[in-house]
């Protein structure tokens, strides 16, 4: 499996072979999303104006990541009573945000959903050891029954996405009912997940370059969550 960013048209400019084609759903590569994404990589964006424009990319992958899911055919009577042979939610969706980044993607979730269950996952990196760590998860006793939005805007090494697939796997959601939603990833953080489930679905907004030696990603955004919640160190 192979994942490369071009730099003939920026990095937003993606090439994803066929086999990642079938699990990783990348936004189309539109003009306007690439006019989105220059507002809030700006390190000198004030925090309405990235809040705002941030949530403009998240109700898209959103849409996208719900368009993945399960549906069953359902008939409805329209206003001039003729039957519409539509379609509905094979099985109540959930959202499961990665505290607290995660959290900036519960709005758009409620705004097209707003009957929606919401669970809760706080994972961190141990200071010692350097390895994801299971703080906090509040999550339906049913999760198994439901499709499951699991809500992160940042993969980078993957660590803490599989930590959390993990928690939604020991709770009985299967796999094949999981769809992960990033703002931004990196190709070392798909791979590290596809590399263990590798047919776990990604919806993201961008492919970046690579990680740094640091692990944050080239060009990258920055802290998510601080520049989000307003908690970034002003420069």
């Amino acid at each position: 499996m192979t994942i490369t960013a071009t730099q003939a048209a920026g990095p937003l400019n993606v090439t994803v072979n066929e086999t990642v084609n079938e699990t990783v759903h990348l936004l189309p590569q539109t003009r306007q999303l690439r006019a989105l994404h220059t507002v809030i990589r700006d390190r000198h964006a004030d925090l309405g104006r990235f809040v705002t424009t941030s949530g403009r990319i998240i109700r898209q992958l959103i849409e996208t990541a719900l368009d993945l899911l399960p549906y069953e055919p359902v008939d409805v009577q329209t206003p001039v009573g003729e039957t519409y042979h539509g379609l509905r939610p094979a099985k109540p969706i959930c959202g499961v945000p990665v505290v607290r980044a995660g959290e900036s993607m519960e709005h758009e979730l409620r705004a097209v959903s707003p009957g929606v269950r919401i669970g809760k996952i706080l994972i961190q990196r141990d200071k010692v050891t350097k390895l994801p760590r299971l703080y906090y998860s509040a999550l339906p006793a049913d999760i198994d029954r439901h499709s499951v939005l699991l809500l992160d805007p940042m993969l980078a090494t993957g660590g803490t996405a599989l930590a959390a697939v993990e928690v939604l796997l020991d709770h009985g959601v299967a796999e094949d009912d999981i769809v992960f939603v990033a703002l931004l990833s990196a190709p070392e953080g798909i791979a590290a997940v596809h590399a263990r489930h590798p047919n776990l679905r990604i919806v993201t907004s961008a492919i970046e370059e690579r990680l740094n030696e640091n692990a944050y990603m080239i060009p990258g955004i920055g802290d998510f969550g601080d520049r989000y919640f307003g908690t970034d160190v002003p420069r």
